[in-house]
């Protein structure tokens, strides 16, 4: 029944299931770590922009400079305007050609000296080079950076052949600019610029063609990705050691108290040594030492039903054995003298059974009510009034008096059940007053003081002996009065009293009197209410 109402309660909440919820606690730390890697390898974007920014900034510069050669060559003296764009050629380590409105190139820097650079071929240069073109592309690819169309000379050689050359044209004094990408990898610009210079001793109308291989840009680009790729294996590196460390740290003590835990599950509760972590402050420590503890208030708790089991069989035995000859001997006698006799053993006999069974049941619901229960506010001097004005109301001629020293109102609270605590005082009362003299008085007093609220019961009888102090507060261990019939008494009440006591954070136990007279004194411990005066 309890498991199906689990379920359907189960179906009532909404379940939030992920993968990562099926991976271990090591993966998940690991996961995390690399997120954190993975949100740093983000700058790979921010070098494609950077890379962006530099095509961009080159291509403005390499038109200016263009419009800076046109003004140049426009104020030149026609024998210098071939120098001129020699030098500029060498100096922006460019090739330069002048091209008419088709055709083949009119002037050709490289053949005015040497070429400004020359295309390599890839298949031609080390592996560490093909390497690097090798992760441009996939890092290109990640970051979907456009790819530039190849750069490559025409064959023929004539004007129609560009098209920035034919844009240039067709748009009056107005530059054009094409961005390609050589054999290699390494950006090639080019820029027409319309102009106007002497040839062969006439000025004509031309187009200025400027192409550039900006291998310094990617050597930048590349420069900057590797740094950032070494700090990325740094991190990478620390993350997984971190993440090691965490799942020593965390993973294996876990499983450990899994471990530890399943075969208590399993009921090896007395073989399992569950590690304490005694060395660890932190909350894996405590939770290690927690279960450790209520490992061993298992054992406590195991011991004790297997310790009463056999004490109950063993206090049950002997009233049954003894009831058991009683009907027997019914049987076979016929003296109704006899017979009477044996009816009272075996009433008698009953009704032992029938107190030892109430308080057998009385004692074995104790730690279960009370680990539900919810504590209030109680007045201990309000609390013991009614019970003494029940006793006082039954009592018969020759019984012990009952003296109270009450406490003044809300001096001597605490936080408790009632109905156990009354029980608490009612077997205290109980015992006092079997041990007390015809004649006699028991005193109860309730006082506060540190902390704590103290409650005593003296009686005049014959007190306890100091080594029978902790052993009367055992299971059916009882040491009654001389005279008194056997039977009486369970030996239950004092053992029932002092868990009360217990799951109250309390402590009881047998003391002197505090006048030093004959007779026996308990005392009862419990913490004060907060509120207490």
């Amino acid at each position: 029944m309890v498991r199906a109402i689990v379920s359907a309660v189960n179906k009532l909440r909404p379940q939030l299931r992920l993968p990562i919820g099926t991976l271990p606690l090591a993966w998940r730390i690991l996961a995390v770590n690399l997120f954190a890697v993975a949100m740093m390898a983000a700058a790979f974007f921010y070098l494609d922009s950077f890379r962006t920014r530099l095509v961009d900034s080159r291509i403005v510069q390499l038109e200016q400079d263009m419009g800076f050669l046109q003004t140049a060559l426009a104020t030149t003296r026609p024998d210098g305007q071939l120098q001129l764009l020699q030098e500029f050629a060498r100096a922006h380590e460019a090739r330069i050609r002048v091209y008419g409105s088709s055709g083949p190139p009119l002037v050709d820097s490289n053949t005015l000296g040497e070429p400004a650079y020359q295309l390599r071929d890839p298949n031609a240069q080390p592996w560490n080079r093909k390497a690097a073109r090798a992760m441009d592309r996939g890092i290109d690819w990640i970051v979907g950076a456009p790819t530039p169309s190849p750069f490559a000379e025409p064959v023929p050689d004539r004007a129609e052949a560009w098209p920035e050359i034919r844009e240039a044209l067709s748009r009056e004094r107005k530059v054009a600019n094409r961005y390609r990408m050589a054999p290699d990898l390494t950006p090639v610009f080019s820029v027409a610029h319309p102009a106007r210079i002497s040839i062969d001793g006439a000025e004509r109308p031309v187009v200025l063609h400027l192409t550039t291989n900006a291998r310094d840009i990617t050597r930048t680009v590349r420069a900057e990705r590797q740094r950032l790729g070494i700090v990325l294996a740094i991190v990478l590196l620390a993350s997984v050691l971190l993440s090691l460390f965490l799942a020593r740290t965390i993973v294996q003590p876990l499983r450990r108290l899994a471990d530890a835990a399943t075969r208590v599950r399993l009921g090896r509760a007395r073989e399992v040594v569950v590690p304490r972590l005694p060395d660890r402050g932190d909350e894996i420590g405590l939770l290690a030492r927690a279960l450790s503890d209520m490992t061993g208030a298992l054992r406590g708790r195991i011991d004790a039903g297997e310790h009463l089991a056999a004490d109950i069989a063993h206090e049950l035995k002997n009233p049954l054995a003894s009831l058991r000859s009683a009907l027997e001997g019914l049987e076979r006698i016929e003296d109704p003298a006899l017979r009477a006799q044996l009816f009272a053993i075996a009433h008698d006999d009953v009704l032992r059974l029938d107190r030892l069974i109430s308080d057998i049941a009385e004692a074995s619901r104790v730690d279960a009510e009370l680990s539900r229960a919810r504590f209030r506010p109680i007045d201990i001097g309000q609390m013991i009034t009614p019970v003494l004005e029940a006793r006082r109301a039954r009592a018969k001629p020759g019984d012990a008096a009952i003296a109270f020293a009450r406490p003044r109102v809300g001096a001597a609270r605490i936080m408790g059940e009632p109905s156990r605590l009354v029980r608490v005082i009612e077997n205290l009362l109980d015992n006092a007053l079997s041990f007390s003299p015809p004649g006699g008085v028991v005193r109860i007093g309730a006082t506060h003081a540190g902390g704590e609220v103290i409650l005593r019961v003296e009686d005049d009888g014959p007190g306890v002996p100091e080594d029978q102090r902790e052993m009367i507060f055992r299971r059916f261990h009882s040491v009654r009065p001389d005279g008194e019939a056997f039977g009486k008494h369970s030996g239950l009440g004092l053992a029932i009293a002092r868990a009360i006591v217990e799951a109250h954070d309390g402590t009881i136990r047998a003391v002197d009197r505090e006048d030093s007279a004959v007779g026996a004194c308990f005392e009862v411990r419990l913490p004060a209410a907060a509120d207490a005066e």
